[in-house]
């Protein structure tokens, strides 16, 4: 079966998109709705039958397993885990798309111990870099002192790339 690019007409008219986005794959789900990839976001759908917009930059990373495309968001945000039926192209556009965005990503020992990784991202429609952590398993995202170490590495990062 040959997948369209364009959802359903039941699923476009529930999928809000921004001017000037572009549906670039569609996949649909085994819960009968539909993963939607456009230009500058990843849309996935609810429980309750919406959708959540996600933009690239927002997506830490993301996997293709076993008929499932798990999806993590930046600075330690949900995990999403939507299984597809007819993947079509979209595990290859979604790699490509949150693989666009990234400008740097660094892993760093924090001077108390353990490590953190650096990310600085571009959105698809901005020029500004927008910096993310994602702790090491085990480390408090929200402990104040992690975060003050972490700052100053990006500090450090960001004289020594520019940004």
């Amino acid at each position: 079966m040959r997948l369209s690019r364009r959802p359903p007409a039941p699923v476009r008219d529930r999928l809000t998109l921004r001017r000037g986005e572009r549906t670039l794959a569609t996949a649909p789900t085994r819960g009968g709705s539909y993963v939607v990839a456009t230009s500058t976001a990843l849309h996935l759908p609810t429980p309750s039958g919406e959708f959540l917009r996600l933009p690239w930059e927002q997506v830490d990373q993301a996997s293709w397993k076993d008929g499932w495309l798990h999806v993590h968001e930046t600075s330690g945000g949900p995990e999403h885990h939507v299984r597809l039926t007819e993947p079509g192209s979209v595990p290859e556009i979604v790699r490509e798309r949150v693989t666009a965005t990234v400008v740097v990503s660094q892993t760093a020992r924090l001077p108390g111990g353990g490590t953190v990784r650096i990310a600085g991202r571009r959105p698809v429609d901005g020029d500004e870099v927008r910096w993310s952590f994602v702790f090491e398993a085990g480390l408090d995202p929200s402990d104040p002192g992690l975060r003050a170490q972490a700052e100053q590495l990006l500090e450090g990062l960001r004289r020594q790339t520019g940004l």
